[in-house]
């Protein structure tokens, strides 16, 4: 497990990011892994895909709900400070974790 914390201010609320976890996927369309992460100790948030941006880098994707002919947010940051701050530390994770699997299979054993 990954854990981490991550305190933001804005207009003096605190919020605290941990335990973000990262399960890296075969890549497809674009999708390269999913995250979870807890908030403020309080809420666990997962099923955050990690997407290559065509620009280069990594963004996330935050689940959806597709119902009828609608697709339903099931959750999202709705202040950008936040989740600049839940950006940067879940793709820090996610390269932690892609570089840790690059060391083992790029490992001789002598």
């Amino acid at each position: 497990m990954i854990s981490c914390d991550v305190l933001t201010k804005d207009k003096n609320v605190m919020q605290r990011i941990t335990e973000v976890q990262i399960t890296p996927i075969k890549p497809k369309d674009g999708l390269v892994a999913f995250a979870s992460f807890v908030l403020d100790n309080s809420l666990y948030l997962g099923s955050v895909g990690i997407a290559t941006r065509l620009q280069g880098g990594y963004r996330l994707i935050y689940p959806t709900k597709h119902t009828g002919n609608k697709d339903m947010n099931v959750f999202h940051p709705i202040n950008r400070t936040f989740a600049e701050a839940i950006e940067r530390e879940v793709i820090k994770r996610f390269e932690d974790v892609m570089n840790k699997s690059d060391d083992r299979h790029n490992s001789i054993n002598t």
